[in-house]
């Protein structure tokens, strides 16, 4: 079973989407703590999160989509309404733009639900890091792309004179969406303009490496995912992206290190 958060960091969505989902009666938690009132979710339902979030981009409202998931919705009829959303949300402004980037990664993630692996899957331990990073949270998940890149150029702007180390990003799904820390590794004092955050190291960690565009990282994240699942394990902690190559204009010869820190599923 997985906690509300760790349910939220994997699926990608927030905390108050799933409560409100609960609500709802679309996403409910497969067990309730009759105390503590604590939702855990099973892995299982990853499918059905996909199909919700995917239904939700396409405009549809709660009634329907609860309607949709009692009597079934198959991956192809998904990706037919996707495709004709796709064409409408080109013509909106920069934000639902977007959101079709999310889109299109919820309808790669149902369309690989039963796929074979195409990276290679390790264990490794993780070691501490001092990085001078800039910080940002947005509201849900398909706002993440288009900061990154910015959050880097403010850092790179207030970093200039010294010499840089790995560029690292890191990912949280906290109550008001997803946070996001940019920065390089760096071992001089913090200045104006930056932070100075000290990441601790992780005894255990599923990596794998991603190759090409940013685009198309989302399938290899969901690898990661499911390797991390089928191995017993939970997320322990936000994830990473080292960017071990980055340098070229059109990412098609980048090299990111995916980092998800683990914990076993028993281990509390």
């Amino acid at each position: 079973m997985l906690s509300i958060g760790a349910f939220a960091q994997l699926g990608q969505v927030t905390h108050r989407m799933l409560r409100h989902w609960d609500s709802a009666g679309v996403l409910v938690p497969a067990h309730v703590d009759q105390f503590s009132g604590y939702r855990s979710y099973d892995p299982s339902q990853l499918a059905q999160l996909h199909r919700i979030v995917a239904l939700r981009q396409l405009g549809f409202g709660l009634d329907d989509i609860h309607q949709f998931m009692q009597q079934g919705v198959d991956a192809q009829r998904i990706e037919q309404l996707l495709r004709v959303r796709r064409a409408e949300v080109e013509q909106e402004h920069q934000v639902a733009a977007a959101r079709l980037v999310d889109v299109q990664l919820r309808l790669q993630l149902i369309e690989r639900e039963h796929s074979m692996s195409t990276i290679e899957i390790i264990e490794k331990p993780l070691p501490a890091l001092r990085l001078a990073v800039c910080t940002q949270t947005v509201a849900e998940q398909a706002l993440v792309g288009p900061a990154v890149g910015p959050l880097f150029g403010k850092i790179e702007d207030v970093l200039t004179g010294h010499e840089l180390g790995m560029p690292i990003a890191q990912y949280l799904a906290v109550e008001e969406g997803i946070r996001i820390v940019a920065g390089y590794e760096f071992d001089k004092p913090a200045e104006p303009g930056f932070e100075i955050l000290e990441v601790p190291g992780q005894p255990l960690a599923i990596c794998g490496i991603h190759l090409g565009s940013m685009d198309r990282i989302a399938a290899s994240w969901q690898e990661v995912h499911d390797h991390l699942l089928a191995r017993g394990y939970v997320p322990d902690g936000p994830c990473r992206e080292l960017y071990v190559r980055s340098d070229s204009a059109d990412q098609q010869d980048w090299v990111t290190e995916l980092q998800q820190p683990v914990r076993a599923a028993n281990a509390g």
